[in-house]
């Protein structure tokens, strides 16, 4: 019993700790971006912020399904985009957006970490329910699933945030981000199989 218990918690001390490797990745790339450029996304309506990442992820299968990628371009890097942009999403729920950019490089990092730490949580608690069944899915799956929930969002912001029975947006935002960083932990696992 005590080698069951501890295989589990060895399990999910792994799920954490590649959790937090793929975000500290995403956050690099996020403080950089602020450092170039500001918080120059406060000015995207919720609207854009959701094509953004659509965009990302239609790339994504775009390349997954035809093979080719005449860009050239990671497909990691789109799935770090979507994590970051996701968490975006969730701040300018929050905060809504505005016309000119009023949030420091501090208050935009402090935020991050509150969102990227909400979505780490609820990773958690649904890994536990799940019992990581994302190990078994494979990369594509996550994709057509973000491109699903992507396509909630816009349902739900067509009709001005109005659910009968669905999970708001930020819930949706927080299942993109999250399967975007399985994504990333899988690539990841698979680039160590091959060295």
């Amino acid at each position: 019993m005590q080698v069951i218990i501890f295989l589990i918690l060895k399990k999910r001390m792994d799920t954490n700790q590649q959790f937090d490797n793929a975000t500290k990745e995403c956050k690099q790339v996020f403080m950089s971006k602020l450092k170039d450029y500001g918080p120059s996304w406060r000015i995207m309506r919720p609207s854009s912020v959701t094509d953004q990442i659509f965009i990302k992820a239609k790339r994504i299968r775009k390349i997954e399904t035809s093979g080719e990628n005449l860009v050239g371009e990671d497909l990691r890097g789109d799935f770090e985009a979507m994590v970051n942009y996701g968490i975006i999403a969730l701040i300018q729920c929050e905060k809504g957006y505005s016309d000119c950019i009023d949030m420091s490089v501090d208050q935009s990092e402090r935020l991050y970490d509150k969102y990227l730490g909400a979505t780490k949580d609820l990773m958690c608690n649904k890994n536990h329910d799940y019992d990581e069944a994302w190990r078994s899915m494979r990369i594509s799956s996550f994709t057509d699933i973000i491109l699903t929930k992507l396509n909630r969002i816009k349902e739900i912001e067509d009709n001005q945030g109005k659910t009968l029975v669905s999970e708001g947006v930020e819930g949706n935002y927080q299942d993109i981000i999250n399967y975007s960083i399985f994504a990333l932990i899988k690539m990841s696992d698979e680039a160590a199989l091959i060295e």
